[in-house]
């Protein structure tokens, strides 16, 4: 069994939030590249993908990838459901989150369309003094309070990646 690295996660989310890593497609012209940074963040603390067809998680090119990779509702699907290999978690409230756990908004209050990475947190997070990492609008050391957003979900990333 793998450690989640919270700090590999965060490292990699600091280097590449203002650039885009040539080893992975960049979806900013296919509706936005907030997930697919997410999950390459993921990638960098779990250090394993789920290769299942349809339902896994994995990235080897921009046609051999799966839905949850770069899509935020699929993203959130594997993660609270993942019984395998990779990164999983569970939706909790913000006042447990840890830096390497992701941040998911929804703009009008029904469909989550962007997902954050977690890079700060106050002794007792909040809206205010929890900062984030994303792209599409590249972003470092936001407050997810500086977001207009109609609802949010936090999932907690598990210690425990894989089996």
């Amino acid at each position: 069994m793998r450690t989640y690295n919270r700090n590999a996660a965060v490292a990699y989310a600091k280097r590449w939030y203002n650039e885009r890593n040539p080893e992975y497609y960049d979806f900013e012209q296919l509706g936005g590249d907030c997930t697919n940074f997410i999950s390459q963040c993921l990638y960098a603390g779990a250090g394993e993908m789920n290769w299942t067809p349809d339902t896994g998680w994995y990235y080897a090119s921009l046609n051999n990838r799966s839905p949850s990779w770069s899509a935020v509702e699929y993203l959130h699907t594997f993660l609270v459901n993942n019984t395998g290999d990779g990164p999983r978690g569970h939706e909790a409230a913000l006042q447990v989150a840890e830096i390497g756990d992701i941040v998911q908004l929804s703009f009008d209050g029904i469909v989550y369309s962007h997902s954050l990475l977690v890079i700060e947190t106050g002794f007792s997070p909040t809206k205010q003094n929890t900062l984030v990492a994303a792209h599409t609008y590249n972003a470092v050391d936001r407050p997810i309070s500086s977001y207009m957003f109609q609802s949010m979900r936090l999932i907690h990333i598990s210690d425990e990646v894989g089996q």
